[in-house]
């Protein structure tokens, strides 16, 4: 059933990857890392498959195997990044009286505004590190720190950070992919999305759930 779901979504992709390749994947990411719901779990894995078998296109040039999975690491770090940099500049002209008011038309309404500003005052500029390897945090970061006026620099490095570490470990998950053939590709992406489904709900929204 799994495998009916998913198969049709990522065979579209794949086709799509092998003539975008690495600036398809930091588009993807892009959008991932504002306020659209595109989960990098079915961004990053797929496309470390696929360089992993195939390779992938980089402008005239066609790589595969670990320098592949470098450019699939580094161009999600990338657009994850400028996702993120899009994000927090426009809230940060906006302010959070507008936040507050448009915010559920982005699907971020008032009481995840509450909770990613909690985080951030817990954690601080840490804060943006673990958000960037937590699925339905990463989206938030960008807001509050937005907001808050957080030193661009310190906001960019600590997102990037996070990026290559979380698209590291979705790059070893494309790889496993990879080894196996891609004979189970679908469930594979589609058992990431659910475990990292479950750290986001035991890590960040039962501890949101509590008073910081």
């Amino acid at each position: 059933m799994l495998k009916n779901f998913f198969q049709p979504l990522i065979a579209w992709y794949l086709g799509a990857l092998k003539t975008g390749g690495f600036a398809l994947v930091a588009l993807l990411m892009a959008l991932e890392g504002s306020f659209l719901p595109l989960p990098s779990e079915f961004i990053i894995p797929p496309a470390a498959h696929l360089a992993w078998t195939d390779g992938l296109n980089f402008f005239q040039f066609h790589l595969s195997g670990w320098p592949a999975e470098t450019g699939v690491v580094l161009a999600g770090a990338f657009g994850s990044w400028l996702g993120a940099s899009a994000m927090y500049w426009l809230v940060r002209a906006a302010g959070r009286p507008l936040v507050l008011r448009y915010g559920k038309l982005i699907f971020f309404p008032a009481a995840k505004l509450e909770k990613a500003e909690q985080w951030m005052s817990h954690y601080g500029a840490m804060g943006v590190l673990v958000a960037r390897m937590l699925p339905g945090a990463r989206q938030l970061v960008g807001i509050p720190t937005g907001i808050t006026r957080m030193d661009y620099r310190l906001f960019s490095l600590f997102t990037v950070l996070g990026a290559l570490i979380w698209c590291s470990v979705l790059c070893y998950v494309g790889v496993k992919m990879g080894e196996d053939e891609g004979r189970h590709l679908t469930v594979w992406v589609g058992g990431a999305a659910l475990v990292f489904g479950g750290l986001y709900y035991f890590f960040v929204h039962r501890h949101l759930q509590k008073k910081l």
